[in-house]
């Protein structure tokens, strides 16, 4: 072997050496930051995993930035993917397979700092339906000075990534104006028909259960019950 490959060798040698390391390192850390996927993906063998964005049956709606508006339907019968949850998700419920839910609504946050692999199925005999509402963001900790002005009630639910309200209106009822800092969903969760009304004239009928208007953020509107029943609303905020 001539003389300068004999100098250049151990050098060579030295950078293949490190590039292992390298690559070794960071093996470890991806593992160390993925076990529970790992853990997860070995509950539901041979089965394809997706994330609950590309999950067929969790159709995205409406998207703004890191606010992800979810129809959720699971005929009787049927099974979604199994599917990953890493975000922070207010779900308001339309019917549960054995009937309706009237609109109720609960947050699961946990998601957010520990995700979560499961799969939806529906015994039946009618419709499981769900609008969600997933927050990418990572919250807003301790501040309270993004609240809604125009309101009757206290929130139902108050989090950092979610704000929630409850409303019933009897026939003709209305809400005074209500202006909100974040992105809203407004969620019919009853029977009847309501009017949702900007300060411009420009109404939004919902007609059904599970119908939706989404008004972006410092929007001013009212909601009316234009129907002959009391119709529960929900009045929801992805705070960020």
């Amino acid at each position: 072997m001539d003389k300068p490959v004999t100098k250049l060798l151990p050098k060579f040698l030295a950078i293949i050496a490190t590039a292992i390391f390298a690559l070794t390192t960071l093996q470890v850390g991806l593992d160390r930051l993925s076990p529970a996927i790992h853990a997860q993906e070995n509950e539901f063998p041979g089965e394809k995993i997706v994330h609950l964005l590309q999950e067929p049956r969790h159709r995205t709606v409406h998207n703004v930035g890191g606010l992800f508006l979810l129809d959720v339907q699971v005929n009787p019968g049927d099974e979604s993917f199994p599917h990953i949850h890493n975000q922070a998700i207010l779900l308001t419920s339309i019917s549960n397979g054995a009937g309706p839910s009237n609109g109720s609504v609960r947050a699961i946050t946990d998601y957010a700092s520990t995700s979560l692999t499961h799969k939806v199925s529906n015994a039946g005999p009618g419709l499981l339906r769900i609008i969600a509402f997933v927050n990418d963001g990572g919250g807003v900790s301790g501040d309270t000075r993004d609240g809604p002005s125009g309101m009757s009630s206290e929130p139902q639910i108050e989090n950092p990534w979610f704000r929630s309200y409850r409303i019933e209106l009897a026939p003709g009822e209305a809400t005074g104006l209500q202006t909100h800092q974040n992105p809203t969903v407004i969620v019919q969760g009853s029977a009847g028909t309501i009017h949702i009304t900007r300060t411009d004239g420009v109404t939004d009928e919902l007609a059904a259960p599970g119908d939706w208007a989404w008004r972006e953020e410092e929007s001013q509107f009212v909601v009316r019950n234009m129907g002959q029943t009391t119709v529960a609303v929900a009045i929801n905020e992805g705070r960020q």
